[in-house]
């Protein structure tokens, strides 16, 4: 069962890998309990839960098997202690008694008074509370918090949790259960090495402030049968839950530009080319005689693909891009399949770096095909600089601050296998493909230009202001972010504040109306600066419709004032270079559609007039 196309919100079902079927466990089965990470809204700087000081050792720790994007989450799953047998309530079972130290507990403190979480994880689905837990467990369908805090400030004091009472849901089918819920409740008791008979009402809290204690972690376990929810449905619970109105304006709001687009588009087409190329022109001389009835794009005929400057750069640019654009529709096709759902922990991430590498076949192919274009000499150095530039400046980004998330001894540090395998990936499988992707390339015949172009170039005019490129680049890179705004800001909300982003549906929608007015508003620019006789389009075609990764970057740091409470130094470092890093590649992509579709119009529009 996976998830409908057609659907643009999420169905019941739509988190149920194809081919997937649930655990089924026994009575008096043990169930594994794995300790994950604690993270937060205020840092983007996740810790494994196993690494804290101040929590209980596992006597048997495994570190268990983590994909690619798991690793690169910070995700750091082990074993532990705690005993989950199938259909055994427990009542406050003493795990284990730890002595902090006060530098230990200074460290608790600092976490609580940061609001870290801390995810547990039991048969894949991460310990959860109730967004409003004074309403009890009456209201089954009621959304969780993926995550338990790690403690509280009351009145002035940081209280670390020190016992949880852990529900486990359960639904009954033939052979034994299915988990189809796992709820956290934590408290703090300071109760000594004594475990409490009633941990609901625990009376003095238990204070880590900066000196010596000693810490007792207890926990309960209660076995709900859940008759509402069934396996397939089970993370739905999980989903923040959106007023779909408001993606549904989004949309509407893009449709609106793009149809504005259209109609101009539609206007060149229809009416200004009909008229310019129904006269045919078979000279020179014809064409000069008749050049205040002639429209000015077809008067640079002769300069319109002459080879623009940095044509090399262009092409290594334009091959990232067409290599980011086969990842992107890739990852997206997955997504609406229902293979990238919630239940695939880092699945995303993971797909979308492998569809990356893979995709290097394309970059080196299209780069090789545009260099031969411009009459490039030496091909594999081509498809080399394609392969390294572009994913060496992200790589060196990456690493650079890498070096100050190992010196917090973050979770999310890369470690160095898992980097050195990134290079592997990279210089092993990406530079190959590339390398014959350019091969095959440079072997088909080179793409044909209409017409021939002058020996000695032509005059620019000096355009009319508002034609400048610093006005039409600027102003032509709000269209592509009035698109995505709206869908923006919940795509941020899912990054930056660990919630699970399910809107697929609407996302490609959203995709493939980006792209249609990058496509759009790339040729109406383009157009217009030909027909003030401009003829330097090659780069312009690119940056007006990748100029929106500006607006987006500013939007991004809007976001980070306005809804993030980060106020330290290294993680508004991770904010900002990670923001930058994603709008280097969504300006790529963008970019790239406007080029491609540009290249092809004036292809055809060129070709249609007849010059001798």
């Amino acid at each position: 069962m996976c998830a409908s196309l057609a659907s643009l919100s999420t169905p019941a079902h739509a988190f149920y890998i194809p081919g997937f079927s649930p655990n089924i466990f026994k009575v008096d089965e043990r169930v594994p309990l794995h300790v994950n990470k604690i993270f937060s809204k205020k840092s983007p700087l996740p810790y494994a839960y196993a690494d804290l000081p101040f929590v209980c050792p596992s006597t048997h720790a495994k570190n268990e098997w983590l994909n690619l994007g798991e690793v690169l989450r910070g995700d750091r799953i082990s074993t532990s202690d705690y005993e989950l047998v199938v259909g055994k309530d427990i009542q406050c079972q003493l795990l284990c008694t730890r002595k902090v130290t006060a530098e230990e507990s200074t460290l608790a403190k600092e976490f609580i008074a940061n609001d870290y979480y801390v995810e547990w994880i039991v048969d894949n689905l991460p310990g959860a509370t109730r967004y409003s837990p004074g309403e009890g467990l009456g209201d089954r369908l009621q959304p969780y918090r993926a995550g338990f805090p790690l403690g509280k400030i009351r009145w002035d004091k940081a209280n670390i949790h020190n016992h949880v009472t852990i529900r486990i849901r359960y639904e009954t089918q033939k052979e034994g259960i299915a988990i189809v819920g796992f709820e956290v409740t934590p408290y703090s008791i300071d109760q000594g090495s004594e475990c409490p008979e009633d941990p609901v009402k625990p009376g003095l809290l238990k204070s880590v402030e900066g000196k010596d204690t000693e810490i007792s972690y207890t926990y309960s376990v209660q076995w709900i049968q859940d008759t509402e929810v069934t396996w397939y449905t089970r993370w739905n619970r999980y989903l923040v839950k959106t007023d779909e109105s408001v993606h549904w304006y989004s949309i509407v709001n893009s449709l609106v530009v793009m149809l504005f687009l259209t109609g101009m588009v539609a206007i060149i087409f229809m009416k200004t080319l009909n008229k310019d190329i129904g006269t045919l022109y078979s000279s020179e001389e014809e064409m000069k005689d008749d050049q205040e009835d002639n429209a000015g794009w077809k008067l640079v005929h002769g300069d319109v693909f002459r080879t623009p400057s940095y044509s090399s750069l262009l092409c290594h640019i334009l091959g990232s891009g067409v290599q980011i654009l086969v990842m992107t529709f890739s990852t997206i096709i997955f997504a609406l399949l229902g293979v990238l759902n919630p239940s695939y922990r880092g699945g995303l991430v993971s797909f979308g770096l492998f569809l990356f590498v893979f995709a290097g076949a394309f970059a080196g192919y299209y780069s090789a095909r545009l260099y031969k274009v411009f009459k490039g000499t030496s091909w594999l150095k081509n498809a080399i600089l394609t392969a390294t530039l572009v994913p060496g400046l992200l790589m060196s980004i990456v690493f650079l601050l890498n070096l100050f998330v190992w010196h917090k001894n973050s979770s999310n540090a890369i470690p160095f296998g898992t980097f050195f395998a990134l290079v592997v990936m990279w210089f092993g499988i990406s530079l190959p493909l590339s390398v014959v992707g350019a091969f095959f390339g440079q072997r088909k015949k080179a793409i044909e230009h209409p017409g021939r172009t002058n020996q000695i170039p032509r005059q620019i005019p000096e355009p009319i202001w508002y034609m400048r490129p610093r006005y039409t680049i600027v102003l032509g890179g709000l269209l592509p972010f009035a698109v995505i705004f709206i869908e923006l800001f919940f795509i941020l909300k899912s990054i930056w504040e660990d919630q699970y982003y399910y809107m697929f549906g609407f996302l490609s929608l959203v995709f493939i109306i980006l792209l249609v007015t990058c496509v759009e508003v790339s040729i109406v620019v383009v157009y217009f600066q030909l027909c003030d006789e401009d003829y330097n389009w090659w780069w312009r075609s690119f940056f007006v419709s990748s100029f929106s990764t500006i607006y987006i970057f500013l939007y991004s740091m809007v976001f980070f004032t306005k809804q993030l409470s980060i106020d330290h130094f290294v993680p508004g470092l991770i904010y900002i270079s990670n923001s930058l890093m994603i709008c280097i590649v969504y300006g790529l992509l963008t970019g790239t559609t406007g080029f491609i579709s540009t290249y092809w119009f004036l292809r055809r529009i060129y070709s249609a007039v007849k010059i001798d």
